[in-house]
């Protein structure tokens, strides 16, 4: 799929089947719960209704991960504020730091499992619906579907850590919350492999064995003097093109970097600052006490309502208007992301000046142990603005780099746009670390651990700032973007 293609009609349904029954949605339900089955029960396919037996995969392969994952990462800076005694400042760079190294590690393993034509998870789903296979003719809209539905899967995980496991953490214990994330994550690569006989693994035309890749990789390293001539054609054909590749990739991966950064105060300065709140729910005589890391499932709830609308309702819609199979290109989805974050962290900064004041009015600046008057309902907008943002951007991010990249790399092309999120993280843990030793040498800190005296909301400026900055440079970048095999601008 191109994102500058021009699909021609009819437009695909998610019922993608192909000749050999391999691939399309019958073994993308492995990496994601059907999404046609989740609305109608059933999908169809040129006429036919093909009943998919959910029983088989009674939860998708990311949505595990993602509860495995999540359910660490989304409350580990309560973890290390807490038990552990860090500073807010320390726990905040260093779960940014955790979360780097996370995401951009499996752009290692990207470059191995591209070369051995075995791609990572999301880039095998995205897989079975190759154009041109014989099979289905809108495999191209399919494919860009399937990057919708792939979050709309994984928000569930998403949603069920932050909120579920984030209160066994914090009212049971910790050691049975953590356990629980590595039980999951047992039983996400024992469902993986339960596909394995229906995924389609795509070896394109005219390319190499792993042998030949590493001969090659071998006469580049070591700069073998028995290097064949077919060698040294392959290496400088592999030089140019890889060359061309960094060259037409690395701005967008390079403007991308702030909101990726912005991404990363969800679950760090958003849980903390949610902490400080009112966080009863029902008034006084409720039980209930919201742990502050589930407030991040807001971000989930939005994923969940939001994609099933722009993918049936608002795609149509645009694709009247523009006749691009997803409506609009992917670098314009990812631009309208870019600039929604920025309005986040702008609300995010006012709801922030709000909560300093009440704590004064309250008299409770030197209480941070005391919950404010202030409800949680105050954070929900830039929770929720911040899921749209991740609707447009994250997932287009996704959807680009898989697309512009060959076919043989398109494992390290999804590696690439996890490696945004990545270094996004590293980058804000250099900043907080940063702002807290020039704002601390001037008094207190922007991060102080009493939160009642820190300016959070100065710091969610700066990142307004910042992502007006990119929106800008991506705009410049984004307009001279020349797709991969582009039919349509």
């Amino acid at each position: 799929m191109q994102s500058g293609e021009l699909l021609p009609g009819p437009w695909p349904s998610l019922g993608s089947k192909t000749a050999d029954g391999r691939g399309g949605w019958r073994a993308a339900r492995f990496v994601l719960d059907n999404p046609e089955e989740i609305i109608h029960g059933s999908v169809s396919s040129s006429g036919e209704r093909l009943i998919l037996d959910l029983g088989v995969a009674v939860a998708a392969v990311g949505f595990l991960e993602r509860i495995g994952f999540y359910g660490v990462q989304g409350n580990l800076i309560m973890y290390l504020t807490g038990p552990l005694g860090m500073s807010t400042a320390s726990a905040a760079a260093g779960v940014n730091a955790w979360a780097g190294a996370v995401q951009v590690l499996p752009l290692a393993g990207a470059l191995a499992a591209g070369s051995i034509y075995w791609p990572c998870v999301e880039a095998l789903g995205a897989d079975q619906f190759a154009p041109g296979d014989g099979g289905d003719p809108g495999a191209s809209g399919s494919r860009s579907s399937y990057f919708n539905w792939f979050h709309f899967s994984v928000s569930w995980g998403y949603a069920i850590a932050t909120a579920g496991l984030s209160y066994v953490e914090d009212n049971v214990g910790w050691t049975a919350g953590f356990g629980a994330c590595w039980a999951t994550m047992a039983l996400y690569l024992a469902v993986f492999l339960l596909g394995t006989r229906a995924y389609r693994a795509e070896k394109p035309v005219g390319v190499r064995s792993f042998t030949e890749f590493v001969r090659s990789w071998g006469a580049r390293v070591f700069r073998r003097s028995d290097a064949t001539d077919a060698e040294r054609l392959l290496l400088a054909q592999e030089h140019e093109e890889g060359k061309e590749l960094i060259v037409k990739l690395l701005p967008i991966w390079l403007t991308s970097l702030i909101i990726a950064a912005i991404f990363s105060q969800v679950y760090t300065l958003f849980t903390k600052q949610g902490s400080t709140l009112d966080r009863r729910l029902g008034g006084a005589i409720s039980g209930l006490v919201v742990p502050p890391a589930a407030l991040q499932c807001l971000m989930s709830a939005t994923f969940v309502t939001t994609l099933p609308v722009y993918d049936r309702v608002l795609v149509p819609l645009a694709r009247r208007a523009t006749g691009h199979h997803a409506g609009v290109t992917t670098l314009q989805r990812i631009g309208a992301g870019m600039a929604v974050s920025g309005v986040a962290m702008a609300v995010a900064a006012l709801v922030e000046g709000r909560r300093l004041r009440v704590a004064r009015d309250a008299g409770l600046v030197d209480r941070p142990d005391v919950a404010l008057p202030m409800s949680l309902w105050w954070v929900v907008p830039q929770y929720v603005l911040l899921g749209v943002a991740a609707v447009l951007a994250q997932i287009g991010l996704e959807e680009f780099f898989y697309d512009q990249v060959p076919d043989t790399l398109r494992s390290v092309g999804l590696a690439m746009c996890v490696s945004i999120f990545g270094v996004g993280s590293y980058a804000s843990s250099m900043l907080v670390s940063a702002v807290d030793w020039a704002t601390r040498g001037k008094g207190e800190s922007w991060f102080s651990d009493n939160l009642n005296r820190a300016h959070l909301d100065y710091f969610y400026w700066l990142l307004a700032g910042l992502a007006a900055l990119e929106v800008a440079a991506f705009l410049h970048f984004a307009s001279r973007y020349v797709y991969r095999n582009e039919v349509w601008r």
